[in-house]
């Protein structure tokens, strides 16, 4: 049977995120977190996410929003707004939560949250990543993810616009 109602409930404003977290932490569950701006999803998300969603037994996943976006990567981002961005993670099986956040960067996200699992894709150390200090000194651990190479939204636009 599908739950189409509740894939909706799977996008949370951080109030209402924090009592599900707090309701989750009760029944002593793990949360890891991710984050990004997911424009246009392809496979090298996809596996950074599953990923992220074997390290705990809930995903939370930070969304840039279309203001965040759009000063990250330049004017003509995002392509798909934040709410389509939300519906399209809140779809995944494997995402348990999405919150849409208006910062450069996830620090008062995370440290608001304090996951168990703070998870990145890429090529960083764990000095470089943000929230990492904060969630290792909460007892948590930070895990970098491989990046799945040919894959990134950038490329997409691109060979869009080499086929217009």
């Amino acid at each position: 049977m599908k739950r189409i109602d509740a894939i909706e409930k799977k996008i949370f404003a951080l109030p209402q995120l924090l009592r599900t977290i707090a309701a989750w932490k009760v029944n002593a569950k793990t949360i890891a977190f991710t984050n990004g701006c997911f424009d246009i999803l392809h496979e090298g998300h996809i596996f950074s996410l599953s990923q992220a969603a074997k390290e705990a037994d809930y995903l939370i996943v930070g969304l840039n929003s279309d203001a965040s976006t759009k000063r990250l990567k330049g004017n003509d981002r995002p392509i798909n707004n934040e709410q389509s961005r939300a519906l399209i993670l809140a779809n995944l099986m494997i995402v348990d939560a999405v919150v849409i956040f208006e910062e450069d960067t996830p620090l008062q996200l995370i440290s608001s949250i304090l996951p168990d699992v703070l998870v990145k894709g890429g090529d960083y150390t764990i000095e470089q990543i943000v929230g990492a200090k904060e969630v290792m000194a909460n007892g948590g651990k930070v895990v970098i993810n491989p990046i799945v190479q040919g894959f990134s939204t950038t490329g997409i636009i691109e060979k869009i616009q080499r086929l217009g």
